[in-house]
């Protein structure tokens, strides 16, 4: 998912007039307005970045006379203690853009962060870890941006790429003939015939019914790691599958050990911990 310039700006500029108000009062009323100083943004413990555009966007737009050097790269590994970037400029604008850019900044890179630890424990196996839909409102583009900065996957980017029938879609559905499943794929396949149609399976009965109805990908939800090999095992090679629930660190890579093409992790854009990044100034 690529972000365009405009996108980021009208978020820069939204959150600029939030915080910034009819004037930053602080700022003007202690800092002389001739004061130049030289800043850095630096990480203050190990993280992955992402949202750099959104911080250079922020100093930029507050004053276009600020000089801004990035020192890294969106889904650059950093180490605690590197610099990530340099503003030099009037003191007054740095301070005024100070925490807008940095919110963009910690709350993008801990998503990174948090993606890139899932990445790397299923390393070597062939699952992928997928983000979803738990993302903040008006933020879903940005984060699962952060989600690609980290080496995750994304999965829909909203209600309108990907059939993903549910479970309470099948319930809506229960009296359906021959069942629920079959209904509600064949319903998706005639409405929407280019796109793919997901189904949710809790259980191995209903596992082997998106089978029968030609799901192109079967979510496996809470399932335990048995009936999660027993799934993967039924599919073969007619469908995907997509584990989900309760996908943790410490649990992730029994998950994929079981064979799964996909694990969709919720955590990493409603949970994740903003990461530790500040600015300094020279003195």
């Amino acid at each position: 998912m690529e972000l365009s310039t405009d996108e980021i700006l009208r978020a820069v500029r939204a959150a600029l007039a939030e915080d910034i108000g009819p004037g930053d009062v602080t700022t003007l009323a202690t800092v002389p307005e001739s004061a130049a100083i030289c800043a850095e943004v630096v990480a203050r413990e190990p993280l992955v970045l992402a949202g750099l555009a959104f911080a250079t966007t922020a100093f930029h737009e507050m004053d276009p006379s600020l000089v801004i050097a990035p020192h890294a790269t969106d889904g650059d590994p950093c180490d605690r203690g590197q610099t990530l970037l340099r503003v030099n400029g009037p003191a007054r604008s740095i301070l005024t853009a100070e925490r807008v850019a940095l919110n963009f900044l910690q709350r993008l890179s801990g998503i990174a962060t948090l993606t890139a630890q899932f990445v790397e424990q299923v390393k070597g196996t062939q699952a992928k870890i997928l983000d979803t839909r738990k993302t903040t409102p008006g933020w879903r583009r940005f984060e699962k941006y952060a989600v690609q900065c980290g080496g995750g996957t994304n999965h829909r980017a909203g209600l309108f790429d990907l059939v993903l029938i549910k479970d309470n879609h099948l319930a809506a559905l229960r009296h359906e003939q021959p069942n629920a499943i079959a209904a509600a794929v064949q319903r998706a396949r005639a409405a929407y015939p280019e796109l793919k149609v997901e189904v949710e399976a809790d259980t191995l009965e209903q596992v082997r019914q998106a089978v029968a109805a030609r799901a192109d990908i079967i979510l496996l939800d809470n399932m335990s790691l048995p009936d999660l090999r027993a799934a993967v095992a039924m599919v073969g090679e007619s469908a995907q599958t997509e584990a989900s629930g309760g996908v943790r660190l410490d649990n992730v890579r029994a998950i994929a050990g079981t064979g799964v093409n996909f694990i969709s992790v919720g955590a990493i854009t409603h949970s994740s911990r903003a990461v530790d990044i500040a600015l300094d100034f020279n003195h």
